[in-house]
């Protein structure tokens, strides 16, 4: 099947971008959602992708090269990935990210012998036997699980959660940079646990020593990792309330508190000081229209964070959503400095790591970034 694209499609896919829009597309056919098409701009060979009439983002790139699409060709992205991925100091890693690996729809994580796995484009979701039988083959996992994810939805696919293959472990036991940490596969967010904010939890931990601070701790990782003589782990789920408790006795946490609260409303109460504070909450803007309510929810966070935190201490700040970057982290800091009457020095810029490319020609790849702070008087 061949589908004409616009001008504007063209350069991107020039750039080798991954996606285009259904007003990128001339004419969509009548086809079956993530029926493989080529995409051609006036008589030009451009690239090969999934299309789905269903969805916004309508096409999708598998490759650049008039290839055929099959077993081989899957089985060919999927050891490249694996190939890339060569981790010594964890049991758990991502093997799959999606469009960074031209895999789109597709996420893969190993849990020691446990996959979890997510299909998240109605192309992928087409070829589900196939690479499942290919994981089987080249990892011979104990069990395969599928997480089932929210964006399904907008595919037209239905959400759900299941057992693919053999058997998952209920409880895993993530090691990582010495550190251990208990999570539920199946019940946990994202596929199990925050992969990608490793090598920033090792990062930021180091500058932990007397009192720390965790807001949205979710498993505790942050906390844990600093270690310091107190810890105060700031969470709103019973659930990861309870695995921060289970993580802190595997870790050997001696003085921490855990308060499932409200982040926001824990800051309007607090009146201890920290010498160490990271906030890493969820997406606060998943898409542009939300940018503002997140920026003022963020600038909260920060003016009265940094009310908390000692001269001479450390702010890690987050951000999981594309749409606020690291230079409006910068500039809210900045900002929210200027109310403290205090300085901000940058000590650490921080994104994903590596087991979650960020591929240039994919601005959307880069979707966790991070800075670290230290605040002057």
């Amino acid at each position: 099947m061949k589908v004409e694209v616009t001008k504007e499609a063209y350069k991107k896919l020039k750039k080798h971008f991954p996606w285009i829009y259904k007003n990128e597309i001339v004419n969509i056919p009548q086809c079956d959602k993530g029926s493989i098409t080529d995409l051609y701009y006036n008589g030009e060979y451009l690239a090969t992708g999934f299309l789905n009439p269903k969805s916004k983002i309508s096409a999708r790139v598998l490759t650049f090269e008039k290839i055929n699409i099959d077993k081989e060709f899957f089985e060919d992205k999927i050891k490249k990935a694996i190939q890339k991925r060569n981790f010594a100091t964890t049991n758990s890693y991502r093997l799959i990210h999606s469009e960074a690996d031209y895999l789109p729809g597709l996420i893969v994580d190993k849990y020691g012998d446990n996959l979890v796995v997510s299909f998240t484009t109605a192309g992928m979701d087409n070829y589900k036997g196939i690479i499942i039988e290919i994981l089987i083959d080249l990892l011979n996992p104990k069990g395969i699980y599928e997480k089932g994810d929210n964006i399904r939805a907008k595919e037209g696919l239905e959400v759900i959660s299941q057992v693919l293959w053999g058997v998952v472990d209920d409880e895993f036991i993530i090691e990582e940079n010495s550190k251990k940490f208990k999570t539920n596969l199946k019940e946990s967010q994202k596929t199990g646990f925050f992969l990608d904010q490793r090598k920033n939890r090792k990062i930021v931990g180091k500058y932990g020593n007397k009192r720390t601070l965790d807001l949205f701790a979710n498993a505790g990782g942050f906390g844990i990792y600093a270690n310091a003589e107190y810890t105060k782990f700031v969470e709103i789920s019973a659930l990861a309330c309870s695995q921060i408790e289970k993580n802190c006795e595997l870790n050997n946490l001696k003085n921490y508190e855990i308060e499932k609260m409200d982040v926001f409303k824990f800051l309007e109460k607090e009146t201890k000081t920290y010498d160490l504070i990271i906030i890493d909450p969820p997406a606060f803007a998943k898409n542009k229209k939300a940018r503002s309510g997140a920026i003022k929810g963020w600038k909260y966070l920060i003016i009265n964070s940094l009310k908390l935190l000692e001269n001479g201490g450390y702010l890690a700040l987050f951000s999981c959503s594309h749409s606020i970057t690291s230079k409006d982290l910068l500039d809210l800091a900045l900002s929210s400095s200027i109310i403290d009457k205090s300085n901000l020095e940058v000590i650490e810029f921080l994104k994903q790591d590596i087991d979650h490319p960020y591929v240039l020609n994919i601005p959307n790849s880069l979707y966790l970034t991070g800075v670290l702070l230290r605040k002057w008087k």
